[in-house]
């Protein structure tokens, strides 16, 4: 159990509501992510230190833009609520997606190299976004040192994350990237204490296949042939893992 220590008491993030956090007044400390998104160690008065840069505007709607390759670099973001792709633009003018954030994660830090975004970011569904003002998340860092680990850990993850979707395009059969995906997925609902074994994928077939390097309709056929294996259960959206174990050989992952 995910914990933020708070002088000489523990708040306990499953003693949260589990509600989505639409509602920008809710803050870091009442907030049922803090858990994934905040350093555990955190003690209350530097939660609130955080949250009182941290900007909450209204939510994105679905196709919003929450910004532009090519835009200046200000802010990173933590997903609320919701669900936000993140798109770049191939050589020959292809959109190419390079990434899904579900709620308690972090995106936006493809800017800090140039100070200019090189993706474009977008809500996939209705989306509550925390703001984070760089320039003062460094100013922070400099008086919360496990801020600044924490977030060069996210650095690190996401560096992590692209090497392994570079190996997963350049090596993996369809069917091995596809289990990769939905296994990726139920290990972060894990992480949001929601279930590893159902839940409804955010993105669609088409977004899929454009991340993973494979056509809609390879999309479509794998998830059906996992389907009459017995390894899931797909009604449109709503996946069901039946057979976690064979869906991880299948994936490489034993």
């Amino acid at each position: 159990m995910r914990e933020v220590i708070a002088s000489n008491k523990t708040v306990s993030a499953a003693g949260r509501s589990t509600n989505c956090h639409h509602n920008p007044q809710v803050s870091c400390g009442d907030c049922r992510l803090s858990g994934i998104c905040l350093p555990i160690s955190l003690h209350v008065e530097e939660v609130e230190k955080l949250d009182d840069i941290i900007q909450r505007g209204k939510p994105l709607q679905k196709g919003e833009y929450l910004y532009r390759a090519g835009e200046e670099f200000q802010s990173v973001y933590a997903v609320r609520s919701g669900c936000v792709k993140t798109v770049s633009i191939t050589n020959d003018g292809q959109e190419q997606v390079t990434g899904f954030y579900l709620p308690g994660e972090i995106l936006g830090m493809d800017g800090l190299a140039n100070d200019n975004h090189t993706n474009s970011a977008t809500a996939l569904e209705t989306s509550a976004v925390c703001e984070i003002p760089f320039s003062r998340l460094e100013e922070l860092s400099l008086k919360v040192p496990s801020l600044q680990r924490h977030f060069f850990q996210l650095m690190s993850k996401e560096i992590t994350a692209d090497q392994d979707l570079i190996i997963q395009l350049s090596k993996n059969s369809a069917e091995e990237r596809i289990a990769a995906l939905l296994l990726s997925i139920s290990t972060r609902n894990y992480h949001r204490q929601l279930s590893a074994t159902s839940f409804r994928l955010p993105m669609s077939r088409s977004d899929m296949g454009n991340y993973l390097g494979l056509t809609i309709e390879t999309v479509s056929r794998v998830l059906g042939r996992f389907q009459k294996n017995d390894l899931l259960k797909v009604d449109k959206k709503e996946i069901t893992i039946l057979d976690m174990d064979a869906l991880k050989q299948v994936a490489n992952a034993v």
